[in-house]
């Protein structure tokens, strides 16, 4: 659906390979950026060559405590979304595993 170019290379690649690798997610845009949904519900999204995902406590915690890791504030304006947590492509070896626990939490597991 979209082009990896040169702007995002790897850490596109990465996104959309996790998110394909999930059954039930399905490709979608929220905010018109690129992300995976499950049941209507978006669990990870693509943003500023980091991969942003929705997260319950336990791993939001985990994901905020990286170095760098900062909560999605797709508008830019101080609104950042609380459940959300964006991590850039240095925490990539960590994106799999969240993005599991996104896909959970957004019902996908059911």
């Amino acid at each position: 659906m979209w082009q990896t170019g040169q702007v995002y290379g790897t850490g596109l690649s990465l996104y959309q390979d996790t998110g394909r690798s999930f059954s039930k997610a399905e490709e979608s845009r929220m905010f018109g950026k690129p992300c995976f949904k499950t049941g209507g519900k978006a669990f990870i999204c693509f943003y500023q060559k980091s991969m942003v995902f929705k997260l319950p406590l336990a791993a939001h915690q985990k994901a905020m405590a990286l170095d760098g890791a900062v909560l999605f504030d797709p508008s830019g304006k101080g609104r950042a979304m609380k459940e959300w947590v964006q991590l850039s492509y240095d925490h990539h070896q960590y994106w799999p595993e969240l993005a599991q626990a996104a896909f959970d939490y957004a019902g996908g597991s059911a």
